[in-house]
Parts: C-alpha cells; sequence; structure tokens
C-alpha cells in the first residue's frame, strides 16, 4: 500500500471516530444544558473526549504519510458519517436536503482527492509558528466574544462558535504536520515543545468549543461548519506556506477551487438539515367549546344512542328510544337594521330611515 492511500484510509477511519464523538457531545448538550464547555461527570463526555482523540491520533499518523492538503480536506466526511451514525446509534434520522448535501460533498471531495498531488515534507520556522499562533489565537477569541455577543440567537451563537472551535482544529494539524516533519528530520525534542504546547492547547480550546456549539442547536448546524472551516483553514495554510500544489496546473486548480465549492454547498445544505427525530406526532388543533350558558349544557350532553332497527318478521319495540333534549339557542341581540322580536300585544317596531315617515 502507497503512503497516500494509507493516509487516505487512516483519514478515513478518523473520520468515523470523530463522527462518533460529536454525536455523543450533541447528547451531552442536550442532557446537561447547564455545563456548556466540560461536563466533566458525564461518563459519555469522556467517551466522545476519547473518540476525538482517537479521531486525532489517526489524523496525525495521515499527516505524517500524506499532505496536508489531502487530508484535511477527508476530515469533511465527519458530517457523511454522522449521518447514517445518529439513525442508526440514536434514532436520529436526516431529511432529503441533508442527504443531498452529504451527497454533494462526497463528490467534491472525491474531486479534490483525484487532483491533489503530494509534494516534498515542508515546515515552519519559528517566527512563522509564532505568527500563526498569535493570530489564531486572536481570531479565536473575537468569535468567542462575538458568539456570547448574539447569545438569544442560538444558531448563530452555535455557527461562530463552531467557526472558532474548527480554526483551533485546522491550526492544530498545521502545527502538527510541522512536528512530523521535524521528528523525520530529527530534530531535538526539547526544540519541538513549544509546537507541542501550542498543539495541546489548540486541541483542547476546539473540543470545549465543540462542545459549547452543541447547545441549542442541535447536530447538523455546529459540525458541518467545523467540518468546512477546518480544511479550509489548513488546506489555506498548505498552499500558501507549504507550496502544495494541486495537478494539472492552472486547469486543475480552477478544476479543484469549483470541487471544493461544490463540497462546500453541500456541508451548507447540511447546516439547513437539523438532525432530528422524525416520528414526531402532529399536534391537534384546540376545539372550541362553551362553557357558560344554554349551549354548554347542550355540548356536554351525551350523545343519543341509537334505537334498535326492527328486521323483518321482528315486532318492534313497545317504548320508543327517548330523544335527546336540545336547549334552545340563545337569542340574538337585536341590530340596527334588524326586525326586533314581535311580542305577544306589542306593536313590531321596524327600522326607519332617514326621512321617512311612519306608514309611508
Amino acid at each position: 500500500m502507497s503512503a497516500l492511500a494509507l493516509s487516505v484510509l487512516l483519514s478515513l477511519v478518523s473520520a468515523v471516530a470523530y463522527a462518533g464523538g460529536a454525536i455523543l457531545q450533541e447528547r451531552v448538550a442536550t442532557s446537561t444544558p447547564d455545563r456548556r464547555y466540560a461536563p466533566l461527570r458525564r461518563g459519555v463526555w469522556w467517551c466522545a473526549i476519547g473518540l476525538n482523540g482517537l479521531g486525532a491520533l489517526l489524523h496525525v499518523v495521515a499527516l505524517a504519510y500524506g499532505p496536508l492538503s489531502l487530508v484535511q480536506p477527508l476530515g469533511a466526511l465527519t458530517i457523511v458519517f454522522a449521518l447514517p451514525m445518529a439513525a442508526l446509534f440514536v434514532r436520529r434520522k436526516a431529511g432529503a436536503t441533508a442527504w443531498r448535501g452529504a451527497i454533494m460533498a462526497t463528490v467534491g471531495l472525491a474531486g479534490l482527492l483525484s487532483l491533489t498531488s503530494a509534494s516534498d515534507a515542508g515546515t515552519l520556522d519559528a517566527a512563522e509558528r509564532m505568527m500563526l499562533a498569535l493570530v489564531t489565537g486572536g481570531g479565536v477569541l473575537a468569535l468567542i466574544v462575538a458568539a456570547h455577543a448574539v447569545h438569544r440567537h442560538p444558531v448563530v451563537r452555535s455557527v461562530l462558535l463552531a467557526c472558532a472551535a474548527g480554526a483551533a482544529f485546522g491550526i492544530a494539524s498545521v502545527f502538527t504536520k510541522s512536528v512530523a516533519v521535524d521528528w523525520d528530520r530529527h530534530v531535538s525534542l526539547v526544540e519541538q515543545l513549544p509546537s507541542l504546547g501550542v498543539i495541546a492547547v489548540l486541541a483542547a480550546a476546539g473540543v470545549l468549543i465543540s462542545q459549547a456549539s452543541y447547545r441549542g442547536a442541535g447536530l447538523a448546524a455546529p459540525l458541518s461548519t467545523v467540518t468546512v472551516v477546518n480544511p479550509v483553514v489548513a488546506a489555506a495554510v498548505g498552499l500558501t506556506l507549504f507550496g502544495e500544489s494541486f495537478r494539472y496546473g492552472t486547469a486543475g486548480t480552477v478544476v479543484a477551487l469549483g470541487c471544493g465549492v461544490v463540497a462546500a454547498g453541500g456541508l451548507i445544505l447540511l447546516t439547513t438539515e437539523r438532525i432530528g427525530d422524525t416520528g414526531g406526532v402532529a399536534t391537534p388543533a384546540p376545539s372550541l367549546k362553551v362553557t357558560e350558558g344554554p349551549l354548554a349544557a347542550a355540548q356536554d350532553a351525551p350523545e343519543p344512542s341509537e334505537a334498535p332497527v326492527a328486521q323483518a318478521g321482528q315486532e318492534r319495540p313497545s317504548t320508543p328510544a327517548p330523544r335527546p333534549s336540545v336547549s334552545p339557542l340563545p337569542a340574538l341581540p337585536a341590530q340596527h337594521g334588524m326586525i326586533r322580536t314581535r311580542r305577544r300585544g306589542s306593536v313590531p317596531r321596524y327600522p326607519l330611515h332617514k326621512g321617512q315617515r311612519i306608514g309611508s
């Protein structure tokens, strides 16, 4: 098996692990809304952390064998795997819009796979790593502040937090790629400690922020946002700083960008379709009921029982079935332009128009 094929296989297994972790995180966020970032007392949350850790480990190994612009887009398959896994394990089915989005994302990623070309292993120097870490930290902090400012809109808040988590994961992958290259070049561990510290901080921040993004917004919107922002940020860094490219020159780059647009469009469709229970029962419309007056007595009266019908050769029952008593309807109030009710011994009164005399 070639190194490129091994990186693809590891990336697929990593996406499955990430999908399982995301499903568990969303369930924890739904059951414990008061714990936004770290529900430490929930065993299910620690299972989600374990799955995310397994996905991250496989992702690191995949980055060691394949280019960054190839491995990162495969992470977008997390939402594609999350659809059938959510329907199978937690009985949450996705609608037709979500499946169309999943197909579009798969086709777009397949195009990126066919056009990605491996390049020589590249890394970042100390100045570039410092600048990238500062810019990422400032951007993530700004997104968190903006999310707290729009806390009254759960979906907007969730998308902003998911963007912050995706950026943290993407830049963590960039630093992981640099550390993997330095490890192959036999760079001492002491020199890699700053990069390992940045990876740990960004990965932990991404997990905690993504946990907060699932609160009040379901699974599809935050997960699809993370899966879009993560590869876009990492692939942009890989193409600009690592010198990675696509096949067939300019034409291949244009087609690859088109495939990226298709994949992004599919993930956007996934945000419009919330993965939820489809077995809901429609609530019947409330019926109008009169609580006072004679209509209330008529409404509360039991329905009349049908009298048995005499068949041929049988005698009819001597006692007929009792008829239900119906209370009289209330009299309508007299209005202008209508004839008032005539009483015994009284003269009917008719409305007079302007200029009309009695008897005319």
